[in-house]
């Protein structure tokens, strides 16, 4: 499970060294796409794979499902870190991330993602609020 905040910098080649906390889990591969929010979703290889298997049950006669699985799957860039832990971030998608050199890693359950650290600090100070503030159940069963 990906936990915790780390700022990383982006390095002068688009590449980002992983937080030494996901390195086990990445080291098999990771993948990279498009996030909500304009943010990158991080992937290992063996959680994409069932992400894979999940989408491809969407019905291909739901609009939505095409939609959503196009813009998720065409910039999605698998790749192996390399010794130093680092992954290359391809320019499609760091310009849609709008990433600088100033990054903000995350850990999000079952995936990291990676967010220019004004747009995080901004998302952050939005939701912190509405976190604190949240009066009806928001994940059925938990809270």
């Amino acid at each position: 499970m990906f936990l915790g905040t780390f700022s990383p910098k982006l390095d002068e080649k688009g590449r980002v060294v992983l937080p030494a906390k996901f390195r086990e889990e990445l080291s098999g591969g990771v993948v990279i796409t498009r996030g909500q929010e304009h943010c990158l979703y991080v992937f290992s290889a063996r959680e994409f794979e069932l992400m894979h298997e999940k989408i491809r049950e969407a019905p291909i006669t739901s609009k939505q499902g095409r939609d959503y699985l196009r813009v998720f799957l065409s910039g999605a860039h698998a790749e192996t870190p390399d010794k130093q832990h680092r992954v290359t971030l391809p320019g499609a998608l760091r310009a849609y991330a709008g990433l600088d050199r100033e990054l903000v890693v995350i850990g999000a359950g079952s995936r990291a993602e990676i967010w220019d650290a004004t747009s995080w600090q901004s998302y952050l100070d939005e939701q912190e609020s509405e976190f604190a503030n949240i009066e009806e159940e928001v994940i059925p069963g938990l809270f």
